[in-house]
């Protein structure tokens, strides 16, 4: 089961440097993003991030103001061995995805399931 979404109370520097990292994850070497897709019906907010090889105690998430943040760390097989061609990474990853509307976390839904991992945040009644 993927780890429970938390709203975070850090502090200034935290989030400044979450932020931060969880942006520049391009140009910060050895952090990536898997691909993410989000959208939003009438009632959520859904994110859907395809990364195979995890398991769902993997994925920490977490929202701060209107940003959901979702990080981890995929392992590279442990052996030895002369690599011809590497294109599946592994490693520190991390993405950041903005929501425009206030979410209801008690009632979020996080799945992970044939190598995807889905996020389902429903909209607080406006």
């Amino acid at each position: 089961m993927p780890a429970v979404i938390r709203k975070t109370s850090e502090t200034f520097v935290e989030v400044k440097r979450g932020a931060l990292r969880a942006v520049r994850w391009q140009v910060d070497f050895g952090v990536w993003q898997p691909p993410t897709d989000v959208y939003e019906t009438e009632e959520a907010y859904v994110v859907q991030m395809e990364i195979a090889g995890m398991r769902g105690e993997n994925f920490e998430l977490s929202l701060l103001d209107d940003v959901l943040y979702i990080s981890g760390i995929r392992r590279d097989a442990p052996i030895r061995r002369a690599v011809h061609r590497m294109e599946i990474r592994s490693g520190e990853f991390a993405s950041a995805v903005r929501l425009f509307e206030a979410v209801n976390l008690e009632r979020a839904v996080v799945e992970y399931q044939d190598g995807f991992l889905t996020v389902t945040l429903p909209k607080e009644p406006t």
